[in-house]
């Protein structure tokens, strides 16, 4: 038995715009959901610097939470979970903005902040506390050492575990799908569905999810060559 492809129907109809348009939707939701997670990460991580009891549990719990439980659970939880219990008037107004993409944001963006800050914690535990304490007898606020002093830092030794999470959050985008977001995952189930090009498709499908990987892991090896050289 032999498989004969055939290609030439992804040139026909509206099959190009609509690859296209899902293509542009999961990078807008790939880049929404990074500056949440590199946003709330970053705040989880200056929590826990502090050192108290209080905050120590409460990133710990976020981190399990989000750590332990799947990511399209979490999808799901925010999809038909919290709207659900929200007043009428933030319920209409999720509704009316496109909720599949926003509450896939929220959720992809949240799970992967727990990623950020465990990779910023051990950034942070990679410096010297003496640092932190020079920059305070200077006259820095917590807020100012940690901004100025400490994060910068972090971040550098950080960027290889955080250019793999990236690309863990690009791959976890797929899973958006399954609340109706139309970024590449849905598209591609959609034209084979209507086709029947079942190989095909979902070829070219992995071919644009390992390319755009590709880039980004090229991207974060520039980086971190860049700041070795400036290091040394």
């Amino acid at each position: 038995m032999s498989i004969e492809l055939d290609f030439s129907f992804l040139l026909k109809d509206e099959y190009p715009q609509t690859i296209a348009k899902g293509v542009w939707t999961m990078l807008k939701l790939t880049a929404w959901c990074w500056l949440l997670a590199m946003g709330i990460g970053t705040v989880l991580a200056t929590i826990r610097m502090s050192g108290t009891r209080l905050a120590n549990a409460f990133v710990a719990s976020y981190v399990e939470w989000h750590q332990n439980v799947p990511v399209l659970v979490h999808v799901f939880i925010w999809y038909f979970g919290v709207p659900a219990m929200l007043p009428e008037p933030w319920r209409n107004w999720i509704n009316a903005h496109d909720s599949e993409f926003l509450c896939a944001a929220i959720a992809i963006g949240m799970v992967m902040a727990a990623y950020v800050a465990e990779a910023l914690r051990g950034g942070i535990r990679s410096i010297p506390k003496s640092q932190f304490e020079a920059s305070r007898a200077l006259g820095l606020s917590y807020l100012q050492a940690t901004r100025l002093v400490i994060m910068p830092q972090a971040m550098r030794i950080a960027l290889p575990p955080l250019v793999s999470i990236t690309v863990l959050l690009f791959k976890n985008t797929s899973l958006a799908m399954a609340v109706g977001a139309a970024e590449l995952t849905y598209v591609t189930r959609e034209i084979e569905s209507t086709t029947f090009r079942t190989f095909e498709i979902y070829l070219v499908s992995t071919m644009i999810y390992l390319s755009i990987s590709l880039l980004i892991m090229a991207v974060g090896r520039l980086l971190e060559n860049r700041y070795r050289i400036k290091e040394r």
